[in-house]
């Protein structure tokens, strides 16, 4: 399983970004996929997760109402739509699966993750 996420760049406080995150070609429409970030000097922490088929999400409190996640389960994608963006998202953003889950299920802790992609930065100006 390869995850590549895409998408990070300099923004604006109140601008937008969205990442993108390709997966290898596995099962992708039977993993939860999630979202992370760790910002400079602080632990991984959970930003948002889809399920199995998109129909459930989950997000993190800092983000609920700014950020969207969706997937593309055609195209191996996984997308998070970030707006609003305030200076504390400022953090690497990574992409993560699960293999272990049930269709519904959207996890919200790192330790549920089985494979991540290499990280995306994302830093927003005040």
């Amino acid at each position: 399983v390869q995850l590549q996420a895409s998408g990070g760049g300099l923004a604006q406080a109140g601008g937008s970004l969205q990442l993108s995150c390709a997966a290898s070609a596995f099962a992708f429409s039977r993993y939860a996929m999630g979202w992370f970030r760790q910002a400079p000097g602080k632990e991984r922490e959970f930003v948002a997760s889809v399920s199995w088929a998109g129909r459930n999400t989950n997000y993190a409190d800092s983000v609920k109402g700014r950020f969207t996640i969706s997937r593309d389960n055609a195209n191996n994608m996984v997308y998070l739509r970030m707006n609003k963006l305030k200076p504390e998202d400022t953090a690497v953003y990574y992409c993560a699966a699960d293999e272990n889950t049930v269709s519904g299920a959207v996890p919200g802790q790192v330790r549920a993750f089985e494979y991540w992609g290499r990280g995306t930065l994302v830093t927003v100006s005040s």
